[in-house]
């Protein structure tokens, strides 16, 4: 019953504050403005510290004594919520632990199964279940990083580059970004990331080998913010290498540029900007296009020079990195910066909000989604620590490390993965400028304490630290940290004042932000401080403890100073430290460090070897530690020397140098097209297109293509069929590209002979009707005709038909309807998995492959290894179903090299496409699942792939602009349905097709359609119901692509 005592002085206090827990959430939202609500506080101490039976039994006391008081009303009723509160708590605990051991048994079965995928018995190398052997997961770690001259480094490394000139691009998105001026802490958004990719812009920008760096981000032209955020360019000028620009080039160095995307005059959060992404992608495409060809006419002896890698920052970037990835097919790279999983468990540990609350507030599933697509499509994952790979990373579908090491040594042993794939991390510490900082040797006895007027030449704010002091020339332990629990500056004073040989030899220094009155602050930090009063006057520690009220920015690194001249310490007690910029601050002032053996510490003492590393919860450890440092001259001196020595590893050149190391250790990518190929261009007859398309008229245009080709036949007769029909087909292609590239403004009157005919076309209609049979596309598409039949007959538009049919589907829809195939400029088909455009050379055959779009997409692509894997799970759906005939079966014949069909018999049973992205993911298996024709197919293509990315492959390949583009869209469609609704072209819902798909497909999503698609986005239209084909114009001339009659 003692418990109960402590419950009812917690209410009695509830009762005495005033306000009743019907405002808990209101409260919840004051504190984290900084005020404080007492009532929350009380609340959760008792749900938190007490089990509901105590409840249960201070509510049936508080019944027993029930009287007509007010307040005995009021115990009453505010025992029995708090015991629902409690209860609800438990519940979401329970489920909690739940999900977190069905995530375990998924995460293991997967790994078992690509494991038994991976026939070959494990090495030695490759068992185990840990990482602690590899850092950055493949790189050695047994040694410490070489420790030799910086300056010899950067300048043997410098050599090394001499001729390259690269072109990088970074994107970030959100919060306010501009190269001075930074309003950092303006908002949640315009925090630390935003500093870091401004420096790392800067700083790559000013490397040897870098010609230019693009920041991607958006443009934001508002009333709300400064006018220099709605600037389209703003260059980034380095710091130490004046006039280094102009000997590189016109439009060399570091630029912010800014896209347009999202509301025009408005400036939003980060978690209304999901629907806009699309359009920010188009742009960004744009953006990247036309740079790649200014460079290719400065340094590319008119070649286009392609990004060598694209770099997103954070989720929002993440997903639009691995889009423009997909697009341009260059290595993508990505850091998390902060994680959107790792925030989801922190929010259901405290249990203040459920997960659709969570969901909500900060479109928490859209993130993880994007993250999750960004591990898919990332060569390399930086991040600052191993704590973040280790903790944060590991909670992710697509991202086991025991996995990601057993793929790592079979990739060493030249071994197969079957198909599978991790994405490399890498810690790349955060990079500081060090050049204005210079280490005073000395001691304050040989400081001059008077200038020639009389005055202290000490900084102020030596002053204000030393007046608290009794004999302020002793060691200084320094700590710098806002007063927060985490932080574990109370054990630090303890662990002080209980060690009288540390009172006798030390004084310590607490930098706890700023304050003017306690009461004003927040009532967390308020606590902490108060706490910390509460220990001085227990040890008696005054004149030998510093807690100054106010410092500012630029005092920082003279506090640093005046520790360093007291021969002190710096000290990090934190119970967990993601980074510890401090600490790298610190050991650039001479000081060495104690700090917390939880997180990034362990990576910056494994560098710099300038301190030691200490268990946060175990006090004695913590003033033993110091005591050692301070008393111990000798190792003080070491410390000190070791972290002076090595602190550039963790300066901006030498984080460039390490980035740009990776970023060469990628495969180069991009568009094969683009790649040169002398030999070929030299031995080459001609660069007319006509040429090689009489080449395959020679070979017979009407040669069977995939899907005439007998799926039985594997004779010799039907590969060199097959390979000389490739090989005759890149040829085609590879003159096309260079007749366009050789098409300037006075050829314009040729274009009627352009190859494929959409080169010529104002505007291109892309008809993405989803219909689970032909007859609703036919419907459709005869409306669309008859809408544009004026414009048809005058040549001046062309269309697209983007279908998860194959291309013997549509060779069949064609038939049956009477459609000509040269009605269609190109084919999407198999949801994206392949392009075929319409020919008038042959009668029989009129349909030509892109056999570069094949190249384009097939990054990552599993092959047979995917594919046995989803015959294995279309198997299993059967076996737990308990159901006799296969739900799932393989359709071999619509099957094709990049896209792998299924049959559905049952769509009602199958489980919803999110958990076959999961399970693929887990198996380390990238690929886009999509579920077609209202749930009764299934297909599988690889990850970057898809019809909304095809468009943009148009566009890329042939110049095919997206603004000129409208998609016709029904109600609702396939799973991949939302990505043709969003970007710079126009999109018409087309009211009462396909609405039957909505509640087959799209009732179980990851995230909601609204976080994916801005439906008030003056580019998306609807018709009306049983719409005309005058209908259908008139919605084109509303959005302004035909002109009225």
């Amino acid at each position: 019953m003692a418990g109960n005592d402590w419950i009812n002085s917690y209410l009695e206090a509830i009762l005495d504050v005033g306000p009743g827990i019907d405002e808990a959430k209101s409260s919840l939202l004051l504190r984290e403005r900084g005020r404080f609500s007492p009532t929350r506080y009380f609340v959760e101490e008792v749900v938190s510290r007490f089990d509901e039976t105590d409840l249960h039994r201070s509510w049936a006391r508080a019944q027993a004594t029930r009287s007509p008081q007010e307040r005995n009303t009021r115990l009453e009723n505010m025992c029995w919520r708090i015991w629902n509160l409690a209860r609800q708590k438990k519940q979401l605990e329970g489920d909690e632990a739940q999900r977190m051991a069905k995530r375990r048994l998924e995460r293991e079965r997967g790994r078992r199964e690509a494991v038994a995928d991976m026939s070959e018995d494990l090495s030695e190398g490759e068992k185990g279940d840990v990482v602690s052997d590899l850092s950055a997961h493949g790189e050695s770690n047994r040694g410490r990083l070489p420790r030799i001259s910086s300056v010899d480094t950067m300048e043997a490394w410098a050599s090394q580059q001499k001729g390259k000139k690269l072109y990088i691009v970074l994107i970030s998105l959100h919060g306010l970004i501009r190269g001075e001026n930074m309003e950092l802490g303006r908002d949640s958004d315009t925090g630390g990331q935003v500093k870091y990719v401004v420096e790392l812009a800067r700083a790559l920008g000013s490397m040897p080998g870098v010609y230019r760096v693009d920041l991607l981000t958006r443009q934001v032209s508002s009333p709300e913010v400064d006018w220099s955020y709605g600037e389209p360019t703003e260059m980034l000028p380095t710091r130490d290498s004046e006039g280094f620009i102009n000997e590189m080039g016109e439009s060399s160095g570091a630029y912010i540029v800014r896209i347009p995307f999202g509301p025009k005059d408005k400036y939003i959060p980060k978690e209304l900007l999901w629907p806009h992404i699309p359009e920010f992608v188009d742009g960004a495409l744009n953006h990247i296009i036309q740079m790649s060809k200014v460079l290719g006419e400065q340094i590319g002896n008119g070649n286009p020079v392609w990004p060598v890698a694209i770099h997103g920052h954070y989720a929002d970037a993440g997903d639009s990195a691995a889009l423009l990835s997909g697009a341009l097919n260059v290595p993508m790279l990505f850091t998390g910066h902060s994680l959107g999983r790792d925030k989801m468990e922190q929010l259901l540990r405290q249990g203040r909000l459920s997960r659709d609350e969570i969901n909500a507030t900060y479109k928490i599933m859209r993130r993880i989604e994007a993250e999750e697509l960004s591990l898919d499509a990332s060569e390399i994952v930086i991040t600052s620590t191993r704590q973040e790979i280790e903790e944060q990373w590991r909670l992710y579908d697509g991202f086991d490390p025991i996995l990601e090491r057993k793929l790592r040594a079979r990739i060493r042993r030249n071994v197969s993965c079957y198909g599978r794939f991790m994405p490399r991390m890498v810690v790349i510490p955060p990079g500081m400028e060090f050049h204005h900082i210079i280490p005073h040797d000395g001691d304050m006895d040989t400081e001059t304490e008077a200038n020639e007027d009389g005055k202290s030449s000490y900084p102020p704010i030596w002053a204000e630290i030393m007046r608290f002091f009794s004999n302020p020339r002793k060691p200084m332990i320094l700590a710098l940290a806002r007063p927060d629990p985490k932080k574990n500056l109370t054990t630090l004073v303890k662990a002080f004042g209980e060690c009288r040989p540390l009172r006798e030899l030390a004084n310590l220094t607490l930098i706890m932000g700023n304050r003017d009155n306690i009461d004003e602050m927040s009532g967390t930090s308020a606590s902490v401080l108060l706490s910390i009063l509460k220990l001085i006057d227990k040890y008696d520690l005054y004149g030998q403890v510093a807690y100054p009220k106010h410092h500012t920015q630029s005092d920082v690194p003279d506090i640093y100073r005046l520790a360093a001249k007291t021969k002190g310490v710096f000290i990090n007690p934190a119970f967990i430290e993601p980074f510890g910029l401090t600490l790298i601050e610190a050991a650039a002032h001479g000081l060495p460090m104690v700090a917390t053996k939880n997180g990034g510490p362990v990576d910056i003492q494994r560098v710099l070897d300038n301190g030691l590393l200490v268990d946060p919860h175990d006090q004695q450890s913590i003033a033993d530690a110091l005591l050692k440092l301070v008393a111990n001259k000798h190792l003080w001196a070491k410390c000190r020397a070791n972290g002076l020595k090595n602190i550039h590893l963790f300066s901006w050149p030498e984080h460039c140098k390490t980035y740009l190391s990776k970023i060469a250790s990628c495969k180069p990518r991009q568009p094969r097209w683009l790649r040169n190929d002398d030999d070929d261009d030299e031995n080459s007859e001609s660069d007319s297109p006509s040429d090689s398309l009489r080449d395959i008229q020679d070979i017979s245009l009407n040669l069977k293509f995939s899907f005439d080709v007998d799926k039985n036949e594997r004779g010799e007769n039907a590969e060199d069929r097959k390979s000389k029909l490739e090989n005759a087909v890149l040829t085609w292609s590879k003159g096309v590209a260079r007749s366009a590239q050789k098409t300037d403004k006075g050829e314009q009157n040729s274009n009627a002979g352009k190859f494929p005919a959409l080169r010529r076309r104002k505007h291109i209609f892309v008809i993405a009707v989803d219909c689970d049979s032909s007859s609703g596309l036919s419907e459709s598409v005869k409306k669309i005709f008859q809408a544009l039949e004026k414009e048809r007959s005058e040549g001046s538009i062309g269309f697209i038909l983007a279908t998860s049919f194959n291309i013997s589907d549509i060779r069949s829809f064609l038939n049956s309807e009477v459609l000509n195939p040269t009605d269609f400029d190109a084919f999407i088909c198999n949801s994206g998995g392949d392009l075929y455009y319409s020919s008038f050379h042959s009668e029989d055959n009129p349909f030509v492959v892109d056999l570069y779009y094949h190249s384009h997409i097939e990054y990552r692509w599993g092959g047979e290894g995917l594919r046995k894997t989803l015959v294995r799970w279309a198997a299993s759906i059967t076996d737990k179903k308990g159901e006799k005939e296969h739900i799932v079966v393989e359709d071999e014949e619509a099957s094709a090299d990049y896209c792998y069909s299924f049959k559905v018999q049952k769509p009602e049973v199958v489980p919803p496409v999110k958990e076959v992205r999961k399970l693929m993911r887990i198996q380390a298996l990238r690929c886009h699942v999509v579920y077609c024709q209202n749930g009764s197919k299934i297909n599988v293509v690889p990850v970057l792939a898809s019809r909304s990315q095809a468009l943009r492959y148009l566009y890329l390949r042939w110049g095919m602009e997206l603004s000129k583009v409208v998609v016709f869209v029904g109600e609702s469609g396939d799973t991949d349905y939302e990505g043709l609704l969003g970007g710079v072209h126009k999109s018409v819902v087309l009211s009462g097709v396909c609405s039957s798909a909505s509640t087959q497909l799209h009732s179980n999503r990851t995230c909601p359609l609204t976080d994916v698609v801005f439906y008030d986005s003056p580019n998306i239209i609807r018709t009306s119901e049983g719409f005309s084909s005058s209908d259908l114009r008139a919605s084109l001339e509303e959005l302004r692509v035909l002109k009225g009659t």
